[in-house]
């Protein structure tokens, strides 16, 4: 009989239409850029420079992370290196939760979390975020998901691809929530420093709420533009963050996962890596008010580095998908990729080159208007 493999790994992962289309034809104007190493770029030189240095010739580890790139983060004293975000929500799952816990996720968002859960044994429950005007958690959406197994609430701080903070308003009351039912607060924070326009009623960070136990992650491949780099860090706040962090200390070291080097290098990374970082945000800008300033309606975006179109009727959001692909070479993503809960919207990546971006927004004009 064959080895039964772990439930865990018992994923359904067919093939849309989109993407057998993508094994045919290779897109003029790729409306879905998500690499900045890929997006044309300059990267300074003294990115390589920074690893030319001979303590990382010595293995001296750290489960907590060397303290050196710690202090270059600048942040609260509970944090604690990873090698990705992704390896942190791993080691938060270990922390928080018992297999068959839950830990509710926005609906839409990045269709990560699912994943990292079920391999950690914990289920994934959706709550709402809804649109009017801008967008807003549904608290009432919030509320019924909750179980006495909820451990964990997830937001992503502005969320991807919905471009949307939380209002200060909001995180009093769900820090409110949270501390009331004993649940963790899980904020991804990753395109944080990526605001389009300022507002001051957002909440600046939901770590530190002054209620409960609140845990922000962050890293090099947003914040610098360099996901190859391997580093991320979480930082924990409230109530029992000092426990918190001990706990975590231990499943770091029983990883040891960040290189060396890559610590080593991290405050010179990160100085440079502005550079980078200024690069970005002046394309997500400037594809911003190109995208605003067309006929394509755009759900209004506060930050990161994505927007969304509606899409008219004549068509299903892949059939759109579809058709530009085939009709203008463009390639956008429907929005069932991330989980909306109704048809009709495309995601565009404002990392594209800002040629390519025009001349996409341009074809989804025409198409759009046939």
């Amino acid at each position: 009989m064959p080895i039964p493999f772990s439930h865990r790994l018992d994923w359904s992962l067919p093939a849309n239409r989109l993407s057998q289309a993508l094994e045919h034809r290779k897109p003029r104007y790729d409306l879905t850029a998500s690499n900045p190493t890929k997006a044309g770029f300059h990267y300074p030189a003294e990115i390589l420079a920074a690893f030319q240095n001979n303590a990382a010739l010595k293995y001296n580890p750290d489960p907590r992370g060397i303290a050196e790139a710690r202090a270059a983060l600048n942040l609260a004293p509970h944090t604690i290196l990873s090698a990705s975000t992704s390896e942190a929500y791993g080691w938060l799952f270990k922390l928080l939760c018992n297999p068959g816990d839950a830990v509710l996720v926005p609906r839409p968002s990045y269709p990560l979390f699912e994943f990292l859960a079920k391999l950690e044994s914990v289920e994934v429950i959706q709550y709402s975020l809804q649109y009017a005007e801008g967008w807003w958690l549904d608290f009432d959406s919030l509320e019924k998901q909750l179980t006495p197994n909820t451990k964990a609430i997830l937001f992503v701080h502005p969320n991807n691809p919905t471009g949307s903070y939380l209002k200060r308003s909001e995180l009093e009351k769900l820090s409110q929530l949270c501390a009331a039912r004993d649940i963790a607060l899980i904020s991804d924070e990753v395109f944080a420093e990526y605001p389009l326009s300022p507002d001051h009623t957002r909440a600046a960070t939901l770590g530190d709420n002054g209620r409960c136990l609140a845990f922000v992650l962050g890293g090099l491949s947003k914040t610098a533009g360099l996901p190859q780099m391997k580093v991320a860090w979480l930082t924990a706040s409230g109530p029992q963050a000092g426990e918190a962090i001990s706990r975590l200390e231990l499943i770091a070291d029983t990883y040891l996962s960040v290189a060396s080097p890559a610590q080593h290098a991290l405050p010179a990374l990160l100085h440079h890596g502005a550079a980078i970082r200024e690069q970005i945000q002046h394309r997500t800008q400037t594809n911003y008010k190109t995208l605003i300033k067309s006929s394509l309606r755009p759900l209004h975006v506060e930050g990161g580095w994505y927007a969304i179109v509606p899409t008219p009727r004549a068509r299903t959001e892949e059939e759109w998908a579809l058709h530009l692909l085939q009709s203008e070479s463009v390639l956008t993503q429907p929005g069932y990729f991330y989980d909306f809960e109704s048809d009709g919207w495309l995601v565009l990546s404002l990392l594209t080159p800002e040629a390519d971006f025009a001349s996409g927004v341009q074809a989804l004009q025409r198409q759009f208007t046939v």
